[in-house]
Protein backbone atom coordinates (compact mmCIF):
# COMPACT_ATOMS: atom_id res chain seq x y z
CA UNK A 1 0.00 0.00 0.00
CA UNK A 2 1.46 3.54 -0.84
CA UNK A 3 0.94 5.83 2.20
CA UNK A 4 1.84 8.51 0.00
CA UNK A 5 -1.79 8.48 -1.71
CA UNK A 6 -5.10 8.92 -0.73
CA UNK A 7 -7.51 5.63 -0.22
CA UNK A 8 -9.37 7.28 -3.47
CA UNK A 9 -6.28 7.38 -5.65
CA UNK A 10 -5.22 3.45 -4.36
CA UNK A 11 -8.76 2.63 -5.39
CA UNK A 12 -8.75 4.32 -8.78
CA UNK A 13 -9.72 7.45 -8.23
CA UNK A 14 -13.06 8.47 -9.65
CA UNK A 15 -13.63 5.22 -11.86
CA UNK A 16 -12.64 3.16 -8.87
CA UNK A 17 -14.94 5.02 -6.74
CA UNK A 18 -17.94 5.18 -8.88
CA UNK A 19 -17.27 1.22 -9.54
CA UNK A 20 -17.41 0.68 -5.95
CA UNK A 21 -20.78 2.31 -4.99
CA UNK A 22 -22.20 0.24 -8.02
CA UNK A 23 -21.34 -2.42 -7.13
CA UNK A 24 -21.84 -1.87 -3.85
CA UNK A 25 -25.53 -1.69 -4.54
CA UNK A 26 -25.76 -4.57 -7.09
CA UNK A 27 -24.31 -6.99 -4.29
CA UNK A 28 -27.67 -5.42 -2.16
CA UNK A 29 -30.21 -6.04 -5.08
CA UNK A 30 -28.99 -9.59 -5.87
CA UNK A 31 -28.33 -11.50 -2.30
CA UNK A 32 -30.84 -12.88 -0.03
CA UNK A 33 -28.84 -12.12 3.10
CA UNK A 34 -29.29 -8.54 2.10
CA UNK A 35 -33.53 -8.39 1.49
CA UNK A 36 -33.90 -6.52 4.56
CA UNK A 37 -31.36 -3.73 3.58
CA UNK A 38 -32.81 -3.85 0.32
CA UNK A 39 -36.24 -2.93 1.69
CA UNK A 40 -35.06 0.40 3.29
CA UNK A 41 -34.26 1.44 0.29
CA UNK A 42 -35.94 2.80 -2.87
CA UNK A 43 -37.11 0.97 -6.05
CA UNK A 44 -35.07 2.22 -8.03
CA UNK A 45 -31.23 2.35 -6.81
CA UNK A 46 -29.53 5.46 -9.02
CA UNK A 47 -29.71 8.11 -6.49
CA UNK A 48 -28.95 6.10 -3.80
CA UNK A 49 -25.66 4.65 -5.80
CA UNK A 50 -24.95 8.38 -6.69
CA UNK A 51 -24.80 10.17 -3.69
CA UNK A 52 -23.10 6.88 -2.00
CA UNK A 53 -20.58 6.90 -4.91
CA UNK A 54 -20.19 11.37 -4.56
CA UNK A 55 -19.81 10.87 -0.23
CA UNK A 56 -17.21 8.09 -0.83
CA UNK A 57 -15.49 10.50 -2.86
CA UNK A 58 -14.57 12.92 -0.39
CA UNK A 59 -14.05 10.28 2.23
CA UNK A 60 -11.70 8.46 0.85
CA UNK A 61 -9.62 12.11 0.03
CA UNK A 62 -10.81 12.56 -3.27
CA UNK A 63 -13.26 15.30 -4.11
CA UNK A 64 -15.93 16.10 -2.27
CA UNK A 65 -18.68 15.95 -4.55
CA UNK A 66 -21.21 14.95 -1.87
CA UNK A 67 -20.48 18.17 0.41
CA UNK A 68 -21.05 20.66 -3.38
CA UNK A 69 -24.33 19.07 -4.08
CA UNK A 70 -25.89 18.30 -0.73
CA UNK A 71 -23.84 20.41 1.92
CA UNK A 72 -22.06 17.95 5.22
CA UNK A 73 -22.70 14.72 5.08
CA UNK A 74 -24.10 14.44 8.77
CA UNK A 75 -24.41 11.29 8.45
CA UNK A 76 -25.60 9.74 11.53
CA UNK A 77 -28.71 12.51 11.46
CA UNK A 78 -29.47 11.40 7.29
CA UNK A 79 -29.77 7.90 8.93
CA UNK A 80 -31.97 8.63 11.96
CA UNK A 81 -35.29 7.82 9.85
CA UNK A 82 -34.32 4.03 9.02
CA UNK A 83 -34.45 1.27 11.79
CA UNK A 84 -30.56 0.35 12.01
CA UNK A 85 -29.63 -2.34 14.27
CA UNK A 86 -26.93 -5.04 14.40
CA UNK A 87 -28.74 -6.88 11.26
CA UNK A 88 -28.84 -3.96 9.48
CA UNK A 89 -25.32 -2.77 9.99
CA UNK A 90 -23.93 -6.45 9.34
CA UNK A 91 -25.98 -6.44 5.72
CA UNK A 92 -24.60 -3.30 4.68
CA UNK A 93 -20.53 -4.59 5.67
CA UNK A 94 -21.54 -8.01 4.10
CA UNK A 95 -22.24 -6.02 0.65
CA UNK A 96 -19.18 -3.63 1.00
CA UNK A 97 -17.25 -6.47 2.02
CA UNK A 98 -17.61 -8.54 -0.85
CA UNK A 99 -17.58 -5.30 -3.39
CA UNK A 100 -14.12 -4.62 -1.64
CA UNK A 101 -13.50 -8.38 -2.34
CA UNK A 102 -13.90 -8.20 -5.85
CA UNK A 103 -12.18 -4.90 -6.29
CA UNK A 104 -9.19 -4.61 -3.85
CA UNK A 105 -6.03 -6.94 -4.35
CA UNK A 106 -4.08 -4.67 -2.03
CA UNK A 107 -4.08 -6.70 1.37
CA UNK A 108 -3.40 -3.72 3.23
CA UNK A 109 -5.53 -1.70 1.39
CA UNK A 110 -8.98 -3.49 1.99
CA UNK A 111 -7.54 -4.19 5.62
CA UNK A 112 -7.78 -0.27 6.23
CA UNK A 113 -11.01 0.41 4.41
CA UNK A 114 -12.77 -2.61 6.02
CA UNK A 115 -12.09 -0.96 9.26
CA UNK A 116 -13.18 2.03 8.49
CA UNK A 117 -16.22 0.71 6.71
CA UNK A 118 -17.01 -0.58 10.07
CA UNK A 119 -16.28 1.65 12.27
CA UNK A 120 -18.36 4.27 10.17
CA UNK A 121 -20.92 1.59 10.13
CA UNK A 122 -21.35 0.91 13.70
CA UNK A 123 -21.74 4.35 14.26
CA UNK A 124 -24.69 4.41 11.66
CA UNK A 125 -26.57 2.27 14.50
CA UNK A 126 -29.74 3.62 15.94
CA UNK A 127 -31.29 1.07 17.49
CA UNK A 128 -30.16 -1.85 19.97
CA UNK A 129 -30.23 -5.67 18.69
Amino acid sequence: MDLTQTHYAQLGGEQGVYQLATRFYEIMDTIPEAWELRQLHPQDLTTSRDKLFKFLSGWLGGPSLYIQEYGHPMLRARHLPFPINLAMRDQWLLCMDQALNEQVSDTALKQALQFAFRQTADHMRNQAG
